[in-house]
């Protein structure tokens, strides 16, 4: 198990280093210059001062040697300052917005998790009705349905024409902090993420319950007379789940996306509105520190997803 780990851990870091060598090579070949964040239209530059600024900056180096001097620096959690924000460090800019992140994700995870496996029993015991049918349907449409669109349609329906939940933000502004107001913001939000991750877990828990339901354990339960709702519980769902706890952690990846385009819509304060703020602006250093955080925060999930579904089948461990 503790090599299964290593390795793991190991592969995850690789995937980091690429990550950041591709954000890396990305911005650089970004039109434009990187320097012109730096520079005030108002108050431009000659070329003497613009190449001094160059090379205080160390963009006159080659990109190899910028890159390393960059990961040098963000080794020892040094990732410079903000080019929009005079004197203000990057990485707490950033962790500052993690919170609501991971709240929104959290929250919109935690109702898939349940919406789509609680439909996918559903549809798999009651396979080829109708419940099934529209299940299979909503489904279809949920995952064929891009975030963005999602996050449009349910702003314009369920705040502005019927008003069930603010338009935007994560507090009421003005009023005193309470749970009721940050909850009154959060669902809306979280919903719409849980949508497309709603729909994709029904249809796996739905296809992996349809084949566990015809083992030979199950109809040995059932005719020892244990009662069905038990049978579909304890001895199906429960085996059934395992292809799911994998794809749970793998659209951990596709949540960070949707909550990028959320967050804009909904003006949410956490890393999607942060780091789509930054691109506007070109506020490189925020994009590579924001970019290499979630990555992190990516890998770090796929990697407990990866340890616990080793734990609960061995058989993985020697893959």
């Amino acid at each position: 198990m503790l090599n299964y780990i290593a390795r793991r851990i190991g592969i995850g870091l690789l995937m980091l280093i690429a990550l950041s060598v591709l954000v890396f090579m990305l911005l650089r070949l970004a039109p434009g210059d990187a320097i012109d964040a730096y520079i005030n239209p108002a108050a431009p530059l000659s070329m003497d001062e613009l190449a001094a600024l160059r090379a205080r900056l160390g963009l006159d180096q080659p990109l190899p040697v910028q890159y390393f001097g960059w990961l040098r620096a963000a080794i020892s959690g040094d990732f410079g300052f903000s080019t929009q924000r005079a004197g203000v460090s990057v990485l707490p800019l950033v962790l500052e917005r993690i919170g609501p992140t991971v709240l929104l994700m959290g929250t919109g995870m935690l109702i898939a998790i349940v919406l789509g496996i609680a439909a996918g029993i559903i549809s798999a015991v009651r396979r080829n009705s109708v419940t099934d049918v529209a299940l299979s349907v909503t489904s279809s449409i949920g995952i064929s349905s891009p975030a963005f669109l999602t996050a449009l349609l349910g702003l314009y329906f369920f705040s502005v024409q019927l008003r069930w939940a603010p338009s935007g933000g994560m507090l009421t502004p003005g009023a005193p902090f309470s749970i009721a107001d940050l909850l009154s913001h959060l669902i809306l939000p979280a919903f719409l993420l849980s949508i497309g991750h709603a729909a994709l877990i029904m249809r796996y828990m739905r296809s992996s319950l349809l084949e566990v339901l015809n083992q030979d354990y199950v109809r040995t339960a059932r005719a020892k007379g244990v009662r069905e709702f038990w049978v579909i519980i304890k001895h199906a769902t429960r085996n059934a789940l395992l292809p799911v706890v994998t794809l749970i952690g793998s659209t951990i990846g596709i949540a960070v996306g949707g909550a990028i385009f959320l967050e804009s819509v909904f003006n949410w304060p956490g890393m999607g509105l942060l780091l789509v703020n930054a691109v506007n602006t070109r506020d490189y250093p925020v994009i590579m520190c924001a970019t290499l955080i979630v990555g992190a925060c990516v890998i770090a999930v796929n990697l407990l997803t990866d340890i616990t579904y080793a734990a609960v089948d061995p058989r993985i461990q020697v893959a």
